[in-house]
């Protein structure tokens, strides 16, 4: 999979970002949720998935 940077609101470097992907995917970087209340909300979460929390803002960059 090939990653093409979108945007990010992190003047540091870090997350949250987004990503493109070669197959018509995005990526988003963020912070995992790991609360196990909040994650008993979340519905059908398979192995090998992930909850990330990123700020609305981030999505400005999707156009």
């Amino acid at each position: 999979m090939q990653l093409r940077f979108v945007g990010s609101t992190s003047n540091q470097g870090g997350c949250p970002t987004i990503y493109e992907t070669d197959r018509g995917t995005l990526v988003i970087q963020g912070m995992q949720v790991t609360d196990p209340a909040t994650l008993a909300e979340a519905r059908d979460i398979l192995d090998g998935e992930a909850f990330v929390e990123v700020p609305k803002e981030l999505f400005k960059f999707l156009g």
